[in-house]
């Protein structure tokens, strides 16, 4: 039987961001109900070796930090549910949301932590080697790398970020690019082109990611065809970072709340204030430019900060909603 759930706080999402902001408002007593959607834990679930978030001096598993952040939000009081919201309407007081499981929240205010998810390239060998040579985060993953020979797949400013990045760590970068020239900002072509061990290999796109042999499978090459002569070439790499851009999880909130070009959610400047009073963003779902777990919880933080004050405001003829039991 489906049910209606009120909260004071919803919080759609339940990675680093909703997670932290679930948190900070159960500790300011805003019993804070979390929606935990398609996939609980953020990337980090799908994340093996984790060596930059603080605290660990011992690498960690993705998995594992997300389920210590899922259980101290609920050890200090916010509610988690195991649902997706499939329909929301933003114009409402209190604004009502529609579960997949048919029920329905209502809520004074709402953090969107929803996050992004990196675009792959969805040829074969990608998605079995992710985590074990494959990678869509050279800032996460490119430690790992230091002294060996990688590739770079994209050709737009996110790839050239990342091939600048990994040319620190690694002892070789090879960017591969499907066109004969970048889109990415001139200044950073200019950086690229001045780098002594990054070469690119223009007109080419990536077929297969090839695996080792044996139990433990790993990269060792990419099956690359020049798009002009059809050429088939395996080039052996021990990584590759697969660069070709980001999709926020806005889709949900599409013509209802200020986005950008790309989907992403707007917010003041040194805030998670939305276009909408009483809804903020938080994590990847507004960040184009870090996407760190850390700078994702920094913005839970923030987010319910401002929840917490945004409530404590409210006028008092506002409807009153109970909080979840």
């Amino acid at each position: 039987m489906p049910e209606t759930h009120r909260t004071r706080l919803l919080i759609l999402g339940a990675g680093p961001a909703g997670y932290t902001a679930a948190i900070y408002a159960a500790r300011a007593g805003l019993k804070p109900l979390v929606v935990a959607g398609l996939q609980p834990g953020g990337q980090l679930t799908i994340t093996t070796d984790v060596e930059n978030y603080p605290g660990f001096a011992e690498p960690i598993q993705g998995p594992w930090l997300m389920e210590q952040f899922r259980a101290q939000a609920a050890h200090v009081g916010a509610g988690i549910m195991q649902d997706v919201v499939t329909e929301i309407d933003l114009s409402a007081r209190p604004i009502r949301a529609k579960g997949d499981s048919g029920d329905t929240y209502l809520a004074e205010s709402l953090v969107i932590a929803t996050g992004a998810q990196a675009r792959w390239l969805g040829v074969p060998g990608e998605k079995e080697l992710s985590g074990f040579g494959v990678s869509a985060c050279a800032t996460c993953d490119g430690f790992f790398f230091r002294g060996k020979q990688v590739a770079v797949i994209g050709g737009g400013n996110s790839a050239v970020e990342e091939a600048l990045y990994l040319s620190n760590l690694a002892a070789h970068v090879t960017v591969i690019h499907r066109r004969e020239a970048f889109r990415a900002e001139r200044i950073l072509q200019e950086r690229l082109f001045a780098k002594p061990n990054i070469r690119i290999l223009w007109n080419r796109v990536v077929e297969e990611m090839l695996a080792t042999e044996g139990k433990f499978r790993a990269l060792r090459a990419l099956r690359t065809q020049d798009v002009q002569t059809g050429a088939i070439e395996d080039l052996p790499f021990d990584g590759a970072f697969v660069a070709i851009g980001h999709d926020p999880a806005t889709a949900l909130f599409r013509g209802q709340i200020g986005m950008d070009a790309d989907g992403y959610i707007l917010t003041e400047p040194g805030s998670t204030r939305t276009s909408i009073p009483g809804v903020f963003a938080a994590g990847d779902v507004q960040d184009r430019i870090y996407r760190q777990a850390v700078t994702a919880a920094g913005t839970g933080c923030m987010a319910a900060l401002e929840a917490e004050k945004y409530l404590a405001h409210l006028p008092a003829t506002a409807p009153a909603i109970e909080a979840w039991t």
